[in-house]
């Protein structure tokens, strides 16, 4: 049992025991127990922090069962080990190696020492701005649902949000609130930094801290990558939507100026891993999709909620081409070299994630013939292996085995690749063993 296949497992826990109490009668408007296949869909998307639904949330599920779907988003949102960490601590349970290691794994990074705080900060980051972006989307969704339901409006798109899962108790998401300022700057906020992971949060606190006292503190290469990145993707996105849909009738050439402006940078925030849309992306055409697809792909950072190939592998392999290009032997980031081990588990990054989507729009593409057009069968697995939860309006009209398919893709885009492939091959026997060297033709 590797740490891998632990945390495998305990996503598989959580999406059968979120199966089971969404079947239940109390969990459904109808009274009836839930349809399996819809129970396992609803929590593997909950889970995987996706989005992706085949019946309305809001009308479909009773409030137990939008509860239950709430609590998956959280967990699947803070991660397994990040939950079950934080259920031992406060039953004041051993906190053995083992686990520390386990969320060191999760996090990629190195925190074995000091893994109880880690914990405590990242639910205390987490309450605080679940909290605050619940505080704000209040008085819109009250006035105009009344104080109790605009509470719990508020309370569900905001812990979605952080979350990047996606989820609405509304059939059109959040269309109906494209030009309100409070709404699309709430879910902003929440989306964008909970996308740009926990560690980057605790760095940008420590350093706005570290400005009272005459030493500043030097910000770290991932934290320097990581903001660069995310406001290169959001300004891009912003600018492209609005080049591609500007005349566009079915998305933003009736609106207003101000909300032409508030629904491109929306969909450029929301398409990396967050789910929302204040558009119909069915209508878009094959330019803003494609736009889509890719920004999908890239998806949010590290250690943060959000899914895809991650900001900081797009950034090294940018780097990678511009290094070829320019004859250089070195990788440098911000005036840091990058570890070969670096490059390459990059590269396997990108690799695992092609071949993955590759694999099951083809599987799709095969179960589904000729029902639906090519790209929004691709759009539909992007959407899910990035844990996105945007879909051009067929999640629902999949067959069973569909279903299953993305079901999959949420799953393994959420535990991500490499730990994926890690818990089937298992751990590397310890070798020491080296292979002569030889040139390859490329390119």
């Amino acid at each position: 049992m590797t740490i891998a296949r632990t945390i495998c497992l305990g996503f598989l826990a959580v999406i059968t025991l979120g199966t089971i109490l969404l079947m239940l009668p109390l969990s459904t408007t109808s009274g009836e127990w839930n349809s399996p296949i819809v129970a396992l869909f609803t929590s593997t998307s909950a889970v995987c922090v996706t989005g992706l639904i085949v019946v309305d949330t809001g009308t479909h599920f009773s409030l137990w069962g939008q509860a239950f779907i709430l609590l998956l988003i959280q967990i699947g949102g803070l991660g397994y080990m990040t939950s079950t960490t934080f259920l031992l601590l406060v039953f004041r349970q051993k906190f053995d190696f083992r686990q520390k290691f386990a969320i060191q794994e999760s996090f990629d990074r190195p925190f074995v020492q000091g893994s109880r705080s880690l914990i405590r900060s990242i639910i205390a980051t987490t309450l605080v701005f679940e909290l605050l972006g619940m505080i704000i989307m209040i008085q819109p969704f009250s006035a105009d649902y009344g104080s109790i339901r605009g509470f719990w409006l508020a309370l569900f798109h905001s812990i979605s949000a952080w979350n990047n899962a996606g989820f609405s108790l509304f059939p059109d998401s959040v269309v109906g609130y494209q030009g309100s300022w409070p709404i699309t700057l709430a879910l902003s906020m929440l989306i964008i930094f909970g996308g740009i992971g926990y560690q980057v949060i605790m760095e940008l606190f420590n350093w706005v801290m570290s400005l009272r006292s005459p030493r500043t503190a030097r910000l770290s290469l991932n934290f320097k990558v990581v903001t660069s990145m995310t406001a290169i993707l959001l300004a891009i996105g912003t600018v492209a939507y609005l080049i591609t849909e500007i005349h566009n009738p079915d998305t933003l050439k009736d609106l207003s100026p101000q909300t032409i402006f508030l629904a491109a940078w929306f969909q450029s925030v929301t398409t990396r891993t967050a789910g929302f849309n204040s558009i119909d992306y069915g209508k878009m055409g094959d330019a803003a999709q494609l736009i889509t697809i890719g920004l999908m792909f890239i998806g949010a950072s590290p250690s943060g909620t959000g899914g895809g190939i991650k900001t900081t592998t797009l950034r090294i392999l940018l780097n990678c081409t511009r290094s070829v290009l320019r004859g250089s032997e070195q990788v440098v980031v911000y005036g840091r070299t990058l570890s070969p081990s670096l490059i390459l588990k990059a590269i396997a990054v990108f690799m695992g994630s092609g071949f993955t989507i590759t694999l099951t729009t083809i599987s799709l593409a095969l179960i589904e013939s000729g029902k639906f057009e090519f790209i929004d069968l691709l759009f539909e697995c992007v959407s899910a292996f990035a844990t996105v939860g945007l879909s051009t309006g067929i999640t629902a009209d999949f067959s069973a085995w569909g279903h299953l398919i993305l079901i999959l893709t949420m799953y393994v885009g959420r535990v991500g690749i490499l730990v994926s492939m890690a818990a089937i091959l298992g751990e590397k026997p310890p070798s020491q063993l080296q292979y002569p060297e030889e040139n390859l033709l490329v390119g």
